[in-house]
């Protein structure tokens, strides 16, 4: 495979100040108030709202959202995120029932299913995983699903309990680039795991598509995000997703550099040099994106017409 273009030296600054392709409007319309006024109804935690991710909008309005299981409070506490940390409360069994349940009442065609880190768990919230994934397709056979998982410190056990309930896609974000991973993530979270577990779940018996998310901005060289490019191809990463990070409060890791679009388009040109399925690459970009669940659903869909049962 010939290797990419490389990129220019980046430009970094220390601005607090958002600039305006970060700015989005308020979200609105049908599709959006119809799953907001369902999502409040059924209790359901969505990190759509929970992150305020701003293409709520266009999500919603579209037939995809992201929930999160396992309740509000995590095990670990990564510099980036600001998601409660502490000793999280018991599992409710019934949850992956009643998310399988709104979910039917949804309508969705794609969601993605995430969680917290539960290390206080002996399988890391693995089965809860399961759970949902079974419910979920059982209920609603026509919708696209996704996990979006911890690592599960590694453990295969863990992970295999997840790939054999069968999800469409599990996704693992690995989040930075290796020499930043110590300062941004917990310590537990380390990049060479990170890589092992999608490596795991590409190679399973299953047959996954695998997705990871990387975010720019936290002082990471070009040099080092073409190599964490090779990496994640080396173990067979199907789906990439790269977007701005943005500080969440005073008390999480500064914004080192905002870089514009035109800078996001030349990664995702050096990116799909390295051979990923499709690459998402701009600035609202998020780990769960529509425009690459739409790719992923389109991709199942060709193989399942190509392929019938």
């Amino acid at each position: 495979m010939a290797t990419p273009d490389r990129f220019p030296l980046p430009q970094l600054g220390q601005s607090t100040r958002k600039p305006d392709w970060l700015k989005v409007r308020l979200p609105h319309g049908e599709g959006f108030e119809r799953v907001r006024d369902i999502v409040k109804k059924t209790g359901l935690a969505t990190v759509c709202e929970e992150a305020r991710c701003p293409n709520i909008a266009e999500c919603w309005g579209g037939g995809t959202a992201t929930v999160m299981l396992m309740g509000e409070v995590c095990t670990r506490a990564c510099r980036f995120c600001h998601v409660k940390v502490g000793a999280p409360p018991p599992l409710d069994p019934m949850e992956p029932e009643n998310l399988a349940a709104a979910v039917r009442e949804l309508a969705l065609e794609y969601i993605v299913v995430t969680s917290v880190n539960r290390d206080d768990r002996p399988d890391g919230g693995a089965s809860h995983f399961a759970a949902a994934i079974k419910a979920l397709r059982r209920e609603s056979p026509k919708t696209t699903v996704e996990v979006l998982i911890p690592d599960f410190q590694g453990r295969e056990d863990a992970l295999q309990i997840v790939a054999e309930a069968r999800p469409h896609v599990v996704a693992h974000n690995i989040e930075t680039v290796e020499r930043l991973t110590p300062r941004v993530r917990d310590r537990r979270a380390t990049y060479r795991q990170s890589l092992r577990v999608l490596e795991y779940l590409k190679q399973s018996p299953q047959k996954l598509y695998t997705k990871t998310s990387i975010m720019v901005g936290l002082g990471e060289t070009d040099e080092e995000l073409e190599q964490a490019f090779r990496d994640l191809r080396e173990v067979g990463v199907d789906v990439l997703t790269l977007g701005q990070y943005l500080q969440p409060s005073q008390y999480h890791l500064r914004v080192e550099r905002f870089a514009p679009p035109a800078d996001f388009e030349r990664y995702k040109k050096v990116a799909e040099g390295y051979g990923f399925l499709y690459v998402a690459s701009g600035p609202l970009v998020r780990s769960s994106y529509r425009a690459a669940e739409f790719f992923m659903k389109g991709l199942m869909e060709r193989e399942r017409t190509a392929c019938p049962p």
